[in-house]
């Protein structure tokens, strides 16, 4: 971990420090859990490679655009890195609506919502893994305009990489579903469900150890076979 004093500002706050001290007492097992994705993105990588070939070809005949869709997320100190993802919707989704999905989205393509149900279209974050940009459990990285809207505490969620999967995800498998009736989707998002995920982040950190990584990965594995 950075030193205190390293940090960015909006970091380098009261909120913030007791999360900051408490990491910094597991220092081994933020070690063990970069290593531990570097080995599982790696044997992943090459397992997924061929199942994933096969997922850019179906999306190129499924619709027009790229294979891959990518976005400017932020991760540890608040860095901005793209994240990778199979495209799942339309070209300039973006611009076509607001930047949460809803279960009946129409701009979401035939087979990305196939792949969106099996969490597919995440596959190629394993190379995000491999960069070092993310890990396998953490915070789901937010884009920067929901950043902005943090509160002190929150940005405590910026000490670790940003994950794959996290305790917030599993509580929030549907969460196109429960935006699927509000008016303001957008707004919704950020004040009422943004809020309650950052309270499981939170927890996260305060539980954190290379075993509760573990085992929020099998429960992840679990929900989505369920």
């Amino acid at each position: 971990m950075k030193k205190w004093e390293k940090l960015p500002d909006k970091l380098r706050t009261d909120a913030v420090r007791p999360y900051y001290d408490m990491l910094s007492k597991r220092w081994f097992s933020l070690a063990l859990k970069r290593l531990m994705d570097l080995i599982i993105a790696l044997i992943l990588t090459i397992i997924a490679m061929p199942f994933m070939l096969i997922i850019a070809v179906w999306i190129k005949i499924d619709s027009k655009g790229p294979v891959m869709f990518r976005q400017r997320r932020v991760t540890t100190y608040g860095r901005v890195f793209r994240i990778y993802k199979f495209r799942t919707m339309v070209t300039d989704a973006e611009k076509k609506g607001a930047q949460v999905t809803v279960g009946n989205d129409s701009r979401i393509t035939g087979a990305g919502r196939f792949l969106r149900k099996c969490r597919l279209d995440e596959l190629p974050q394993l190379f995000n893994v491999l960069l070092g940009d993310m890990s396998f459990v953490g915070t789901r990285p937010e884009v920067e305009r929901y950043v902005d809207r943090y509160t002190d505490e929150m940005y405590a969620t910026l000490l670790m990489p940003a994950g794959i999967t996290s305790l917030a995800s599993i509580k929030f498998k549907d969460e196109d579903r429960l935006l699927e009736g509000a008016a303001d989707p957008e707004e919704t998002y950020v004040n009422v469900v943004l809020p309650q995920k950052m309270e499981y982040n939170l927890e996260y950190i305060r539980k954190f150890n290379i075993f509760y990584d573990i085992g929020l990965m099998f429960r992840t594995a679990a929900a989505v076979i369920g």
